[in-house]
């Protein structure tokens, strides 16, 4: 009984001298769990046209009924810890104010990113109003009726993606930088 005693004693004593190393909390598993509001956004490093040996742009579209995608197109619903990507992408724009959305304006054949559009603008394009007519039981007219049609998450079926392919003779690597994301649904 006296041993037992003993070993309880030694284990409250290591776990609380863990719990005072962590800072005050004790570490349940291998590593500390982290949430996508944690993370820090990290830049590119710089790049000197002079360096540039080679580069290229590349337009991709990236398809999330492939089985390769489907992290980027699930979770439908957002949850406490995982969203989709149009969700995050939207509360970037909508919520946090930490993306710039641009206007679709085309010159020749690439889209150029000189127009940015206002948290409103942003708005109205991700929230449109349908008018549906429907017949009245009673008097057989037509009424009509507004209904506001939101896109969201299960729309968008693909991404067009604007990237830049380079060598950097300086550092002597092949580098890719995304230029731009945007989310594409489907005529309906």
């Amino acid at each position: 009984m006296k041993s037992n005693l003993r070993v309880l004693v030694l284990f409250i004593l290591i776990t609380v001298s863990v719990a005072s190393v962590n800072g005050q909390t004790v570490l349940d598993g291998i590593y500390i769990k982290e949430h996508t509001k944690t993370a820090k956004l990290v830049g590119y490093p710089s790049l000197r046209e002079a360096d540039v040996m080679w580069s290229k742009r590349v337009w991709r579209v990236l398809d999330l009924q492939e089985k390769l995608n489907h992290p980027f197109y699930y979770p439908l619903e957002a949850s406490a810890d995982r969203k989709s990507l149009f969700d995050i992408i939207k509360t970037a724009l909508l919520v946090d104010g930490n993306m710039t959305a641009y206007s679709t304006g085309v010159t020749g054949q690439e889209d150029d990113f000189r127009t940015p559009l206002l948290v409103s603008d942003v708005k109205n394009i991700l929230s449109k109003i349908d008018t549906v007519y429907t017949p009245d039981v009673d008097t057989g007219e037509m009424i009509q009726k507004i209904q506001p049609k939101d896109v969201v998450t299960q729309d968008i079926k693909r991404y067009k993606i604007k990237e830049d392919w380079y060598f950097d003779k300086q550092r002597s690597e092949r580098g890719v930088r995304i230029i731009g994301i945007a989310p594409m649904r489907e005529k309906i």
